[in-house]
Parts: C-alpha cells; structure tokens; sequence
C-alpha cells in the first residue's frame, strides 16, 4: 500500500478485518470501507458493535465509507458512529453490454422475472406474476433464476429458466413487454438500495414494474420511468396497455439511466468523494489547530 493514494476495503472481504487494520495504520492518504451491504452491516454493528468483516472501532478511523445504500442510514453512519464522510455508490451499468436490441423469439414474453429464489421476495414474485399468470392465460410469462423449490407451483404458462448466463440477460430485457424487479425485504426496510438489475434493464430500454420502497423516486418517477403495482389486478391493467405506451416508459427509464447511473459516472462520483473526503480532513486538521491554539492562550 505504500504510495498509494486510496485503499479501500470491501465488505464481505474474508479477511477484512485484518486488511482493514492494515490499511488504518498505513500512509495511504485516502482510506476508505466500501459496503454492498449496509443494511446488514448496520444490523451487526447496532446489535453486537462488529461484523465478520468490520469493527466498530474501525468506523472513526475511516476517512470514507462508500455504500451501496443511500437516505438515513448514511446519516447513522456519521453522527452514531463516528464516520467522517459516509456517501452514496450506488451499482452502476455498463452501457456497451447493456443496450436496446432486437427481440430473441426464444425469450420473448409479456412479463418476465430475472432472480434467484428468496423467500421474503417470492410472495410478491407470486402476487406480482403467478397470479396475473393465472388470469391472462393466453399471455407468456418468464422466471429466470435457481434455488427455487421442487415444490413451488408454477401457472403453465409460466416458462422456467433455471440458469440464464448473464450474457443473455440483456437478451430477455429486449424481449419483455415488462420486466418485474422485486427487492429484498432488508433492502426495502432500508429504502435507497437500487438493484443493479434495476439499472441494466433501464438501460436496455426495458420497461419495468416494481415493488416500491422509500427512496425509489429518486432514481425513476413512478408514472413516467417506472410503474410501481400494488398488487395483480395492477400488473393486468398494465399488460393490457399498448407497446407505443409501454414503448415510451421503457425509454424514459434508459434516458435516465445512461445520463446518471453509468460505470463513467459512478467513477466520477468516486473521484469527487475522495477529493471531499481530503478537503473534510484538511478542514478537520485546521480547525483542530486553531482549538490547540485557542487553549494555548488561556
């Protein structure tokens, strides 16, 4: 680490903790922890002040903590554990693999779901596509994803991939009328925890339904680059609409994305974060001069 401008550790690194007590007695002028996990981080640091990759003691000494999760939790971050600068780094897509492109007949559908079984998502995976599938039988319907049980019952039309290699997942965004995105519960409790997939069906030119939480409208509009159902009776309502209609949402959604959640941009916002995180400790260092100072002249 010697020279090194920035060091970053990453949460669920196996040897984190260690890494992270390397990195905090280096030179490195930059040090930062990057979680792709908050809200589970925090749930370990609130009820046992650590995780397997963090300590609590970690957390003031940090210069930067990135996080995969925005709002509240960030303020948490700094004013109930010390950190000094917690900011925001959401996923981001890459636009040269994802893009608008012409429909594969074998993927072709109305709605499709791309997403390993969970079972806090799969109730509304069921509200939001098994039970529309029940009502439209002469609509196609996809689930993409592995770990789902033997035992779930699935409408026949509802076709199952138990493996799509992510090479193709662009491939089943261009072939769905509408692609559904459904959110972890912890995730949903957090709220500003955008899903990568999120993001590389919008920049496909995908049109999307989703589960909703708070935060969402900052990344969409509901209405406009998004549609947010609350239940099957939605989703039907919503296959019924014409493509043009459809057609105009999914791009909104692309325009959205390639203009602020790009692998360029968020490199950007990584670059400016450590340049703050500099100005922060400058700022820091001088106001606790002048405090030495002050109580030197008394």
């Amino acid at each position: 680490m010697k020279g090194a401008d920035v060091g970053i550790v990453g949460s669920y690194f196996p040897d984190g903790i260690a890494a992270l007590d390397e990195l905090l007695d280096s030179n490195v002028v930059a040090k930062a922890f990057y979680d792709i996990d908050t809200p589970i981080t925090m749930t370990g640091l609130r009820r046992e002040g650590k995780t397997d990759y963090l300590l609590r003691r970690h957390l003031p000494e940090l210069d930067i903590y990135f996080s995969f999760t925005g709002g509240p939790m960030l303020q948490e971050l700094e004013s109930g554990f010390g950190v000094h600068l917690a900011v925001p780094l959401y996923c981001s897509v890459d636009p040269e693999k994802y893009y608008s492109r012409p429909a594969i007949s074998e993927f072709q559908c109305d709605l499709s779901y791309l997403g390993t079984y969970a079972p806090d998502r799969q109730p509304k995976v069921e509200e939001l596509l098994c039970r529309p599938a029940e009502r439209l039988q002469q609509r196609h319907f996809i689930v993409a994803g592995a770990q789902y049980p033997e035992s779930t019952v699935w409408p026949g039309n509802v076709e199952r991939i138990v493996h799509l290699n992510p090479q193709h997942h662009a491939d089943l965004y261009c072939s769905s009328r509408l692609v559904l995105n459904v959110t972890r519960r912890q995730m949903v409790m957090a709220g500003h925890s955008p899903s990568v997939r999120l993001f590389e069906a919008a920049a496909c030119g995908a049109t999307m339904i989703s589960d909703n939480w708070a935060g969402l409208e900052e990344f969409f509009v509901p209405g406009k680059e998004i549609l947010l159902p609350q239940d099957a009776e939605a989703v039907c309502r919503y296959l019924a609409e014409p493509d043009s209609e459809l057609w105009r949402i999914g791009r909104a959604a692309q325009e959205r994305v390639l203009a602020t959640h790009t692998n360029v941009i968020r490199a950007q916002e990584f670059e400016r974060a450590v340049e703050n995180s500099r100005r922060h400790r400058a700022f820091s260092i001088q106001c606790g001069l002048k405090e030495r100072q002050h109580v030197g002249h008394r």
